[in-house]
């Protein structure tokens, strides 16, 4: 099995860098004129979108085509949506809590501190979660039984994640459920079925980079980074610790999964119940 291209990847990583760094320096610009940091939020999709062509731009040639179309269409197909269903819900809000309650850390000039804290620490994250993007493009093998591995799983993830949004914006839509917890649908299942698609969505790419065993190596670090920053990090941990004073949260925490989908522990619990078994 032959390996990647390594010239031509040597190459499109640093220019894969200044993609991501010019999208979320431009971010920065706007969100000085918005007067709001929320809509980096869009630009974290279009920093990978941005990767992706430009990096089956630079390999055209030299990696497998196939592949190469998968990856760079896969990466567009997420960021895209993902960048649209932020932008959507962010429309004629003020400022996230989340950067609100950073800045108020801020030791100095705060627009400082936000370029350092929020745009360039995003840059430098999305550069190094999309090398499978990036190196994937330079593998010339075909594509094989874990490349279609891959797309299945980059399948499920994406249908999770949309699934999940679409089913939270119609809960937060209707003004009866204000203050309330959506837990219905996939929401049911886990706290966070957008968060899950998410890790499901760089698992799968990076399988379908995975061409050669050096590709593999290479890119583990991101699905990796990916899923501790969901579970760890920005993502499920912050978000939960926002949510928890809200009413019936407790209690929603106590009966629904955390991160991976499982039938809900009152569902289960009604189920001993009528069987006669105890839980």
């Amino acid at each position: 099995m032959s390996g990647p291209d390594w010239a031509g990847l040597l190459l499109n990583l640093p220019a894969a860098a200044a993609a991501t760094l010019a999208v979320l320096l431009l971010t920065f610009a706007v969100a000085l004129v918005a007067g709001r940091h929320r809509v980096v939020d869009v630009a974290w999709g279009l920093a990978f979108t941005a990767v992706a062509v430009l990096s089956s731009a630079l390999s055209a040639g030299t990696g497998d085509g196939t592949r190469r179309l998968l990856l760079t269409s896969a990466t567009l197909v997420w960021g895209l949506r993902l960048a649209a269903h932020i932008a959507h819900r962010g429309r004629g809000k003020g400022e996230d809590p989340r950067y609100e309650r950073l800045l108020a850390k801020a030791p100095g000039n705060r627009r400082l501190y936000a370029l350092r804290m929020v745009y360039l620490l995003q840059a430098a994250l999305a550069w190094l979660i999309s090398l499978p993007v990036q190196a994937g493009q330079y593998v010339t093998a075909p594509p094989d039984a874990l490349t279609v591995l891959g797309a299945v799983v980059w399948a499920a993830g994406l249908a999770c994640e949309a699934i999940g949004d679409h089913q939270l914006a119609r809960f937060t839509a209707d003004p009866a459920n204000r203050g309330r917890v959506m837990d219905s649908g996939l929401w049911s299942w886990t706290r966070h079925p957008n968060y899950f698609g998410d890790c499901l969505v760089w698992w799968g790419l990076y399988l379908m980079a995975c061409g050669t065993w050096q590709t593999a190596a290479l890119c583990l670090v991101s699905p990796v980074v990916m899923t501790l920053l969901l579970t760890k990090g920005s993502g499920k941990r912050l978000l939960e610790a926002h949510m928890a004073e809200r009413p019936g949260y407790r209690a929603y925490q106590a009966r629904t999964s955390g991160f991976v989908p499982l039938p809900p522990r009152r569902a289960r619990a009604s189920e001993a119940h009528r069987t006669g078994r105890d839980t």
